[in-house]
């Protein structure tokens, strides 16, 4: 990650996949929350429906759950035929989130308030079946966050070559439906010389007095990706003083962490450090060719300072719970942007996809 002056700010924030509707708009300024959104405990009860075959053993269907929640389902038959893929989705967005087989586990994210959700399930001849569960959100997530969904859809993605890495990169990104979890992947193919870095970036929203965030995506290492190094997940924030918040993460290949940025110089002379966590993330052992679900919460102060609280790799928490300054005046554009930076080892290329990328503001 490198600081560098433009139109827009080039950092990035790693994504939610929020089955809500989605809103892009300005929120007004709220008091940084102090709890961070947390899993639902697992509940002894599971709701099934004879008919669809589908076993929802958490939530229970009535139960108030945190935020993200857990969701763990399975179904071996839909209508008498063998299941080949499960999926779900919230009240009645018309986003499913499917997975190949039987079972499903992963942790889900919503706002407060009571919602339908709906486990389905297909056949192998292209039967459908579906179990609701109603359940009661009890987050830190207010009903009225903005919720910027499918962002990987969105069509003003741009690429650059991060100088803080080594020699050179390029890269292209376009979408394609295989593989994806949504049917809308967006495909990153980069290039790099000499442990280069490319990043990847979009500005999708601008809401200056949102002081707590939460970001949920998919991600997706092919084969080739062997040779990544660090996966960067960031965001960048202008405040409504004019100065831009960088909220920086990533899984680190080299130390091994889960590592966070700060400001270690001053306001006009920023040093953007990354600072590693005690929570364990080494890229270079994700399963490749498999999906991999990545949530982070984080929040900040009025003036700056971020709170960097858990992040979830698929459904596993690791508690972060690092406070630190974070801003900087650069005079930026105001705007939320968010970067995903694939850094490579040696010399070489990798692709990597993204998918069911969502930042809830508030």
């Amino acid at each position: 990650m490198t600081l560098r002056k433009s139109t827009l700010p080039v950092l990035s924030l790693l994504a939610i996949f929020v089955m809500v509707e989605t809103g892009c708009g300005g929120a007004a300024s709220k008091p940084m929350s102090a709890a961070a959104p947390s899993p639902a405990p697992s509940s002894p009860a599971s709701s099934s429906s004879p008919s669809s075959g589908i076993t929802v053993s958490a939530p229970a269907d009535g139960a108030a759950v945190g935020s993200p929640f857990s969701l763990s389902a399975n179904a071996s038959t839909c209508s008498s035929d063998p299941v080949t893929a499960i999926g779900y989705s919230l009240d009645g967005s018309s986003n499913t989130v499917g997975v190949g087989g039987s079972t499903v586990s992963t942790t889900v994210a919503a706002p407060a308030g009571t919602h339908i959700l709906h486990v389905k399930a297909w056949g192998s001849s292209g039967v459908s079946c579906d179990q609701d569960v109603t359940i009661t959100v009890n987050g830190s997530m207010p009903a009225d966050a903005q919720v910027s969904s499918n962002l990987q859809t969105a069509g003003n993605w741009q690429a650059a070559h991060d100088s803080a890495t080594g020699a050179m990169s390029s890269g292209t990104t376009n979408i394609t439906g295989s593989p994806s979890v949504s049917g809308n992947a967006r495909q990153f193919d980069t290039s790099f010389i000499n442990y280069g870095g490319e990043i990847y970036s979009l500005a999708f929203a601008n809401d200056p007095g949102a002081t707590n965030f939460f970001y949920d995506a998919w991600v997706y290492l092919a084969s080739s990706a062997a040779n990544a190094e660090s996966l960067e997940m960031d965001m960048n924030q202008v405040m409504e003083n004019g100065q831009t918040v960088i909220y920086g993460f990533q899984c680190d290949g080299y130390s091994g962490t889960w590592d966070y940025t700060a400001n270690t110089g001053t306001l006009t002379h920023p040093v953007d450090a990354w600072v590693h966590s005690g929570a364990p993330c080494n890229v270079r052992n994700w399963t490749r060719n498999q999906w991999h679900h990545v949530q982070i919460g984080y929040v900040r102060d009025d003036s700056g300072r971020v709170t960097y609280q858990s992040v979830w790799l698929d459904g596993k928490q690791a508690q972060i719970n690092a406070t630190v300054s974070s801003v900087f005046a650069l005079h930026w554009t105001p705007a939320l942007l968010t970067n995903f930076q694939v850094d490579g080892a040696g010399t070489g290329s990798n692709t990597v996809y993204l998918d069911g990328l969502t930042v809830t503001h508030w």
